[in-house]
């Protein structure tokens, strides 16, 4: 899991940089140089928990290494501080996800805001702000405790245990991802999903149905449904988080 870490990038380890570096470090948050380089950033990913790009005179990381980057923040859910002259910063922006991006900064740098925003980060990290929101909807209340166990740690995990129940939490929240049973007692689950793609809120939620039944008849009557996928109930704890990992990967 990533920690309260900065990475902090750049083409060489200027006296600016290593001064930001000590200064995060005083603030409490551990702070690491990498140059330019994959495997030099590579080494230095784990227990990262934020990327700071900071260019000097024009030294813009070359296309490769934000090519890497942006593949590597895209599968950690990590985000990216840019620092620079606001043409090179407009050059990381142009060519980086919306998503990765926290706060951009234009040279000369306030080394005290930038801090403060570094904090800010962290404390929405460790509130769970940026996780993925999952609703998982099943009748059955063990199957639902089960599943919010094996999720809790990585995304947010909220549970309804019916139809009307789910429909009734999404006119107030927001879910990136429904889990869906299939048979439940008087509104079944193709017909909360019907309900569901007729909303305009909510029709374009993914949702993936969660079934008891392995047999081809059964399994094909939930994929004619269209949903964006089917998980059965007998799928095991890591298998489960990662297909949903892969799910998210696919659909940023």
């Amino acid at each position: 899991m990533a920690g309260k870490r900065v990475m902090l990038i750049g083409e060489k380890e200027t006296f600016l940089i290593r001064a930001l570096v000590k200064k995060s470090q005083s603030a409490g948050v551990e702070s690491v140089y990498a140059p330019f380089s994959i495997n030099e950033i590579n080494a230095e990913w784990d227990n990262t928990g934020l990327i700071t790009i900071y260019m000097d005179d024009g030294c813009r990381p070359p296309e490769d290494v934000l090519h890497f980057l942006n593949d590597k923040m895209g599968e950690t859910g990590m985000q990216v501080i840019v620092i620079g002259e606001k043409p090179d910063v407009q050059y990381v922006v142009d060519n980086t996800p919306n998503d990765l991006i926290y706060k951009t900064f234009a040279r000369p740098l306030n080394n005290e805001e930038y801090i403060d925003t570094v904090n800010e980060l962290f404390t929405k990290i460790e509130s769970g702000e940026f996780k993925k929101s999952i609703l998982i909807v099943d009748d059955d209340p063990n199957y639902l405790g089960l599943v919010r166990e094996w999720l809790k740690g990585k995304f947010k995990v909220s549970m309804a245990n019916s139809g009307l129940q789910a429909i009734k939490w999404l006119g107030k929240n927001k879910a990136d991802l429904i889990l869906l049973d299939h048979e439940m007692p008087i509104t079944t689950g193709p017909q909360v999903l019907e309900m569901l793609r007729n909303d305009e809120e909510t029709k374009d939620i993914p949702v993936i149905f969660l079934t008891g039944k392995g047999d081809k008849e059964s399994v094909m009557e939930v994929v004619a449904l269209k949903p964006e996928g089917y998980f059965l109930k007998t799928i095991e704890r890591q298998e489960l988080i990662k297909q949903l990992d892969d799910f998210f990967l696919k659909h940023v």
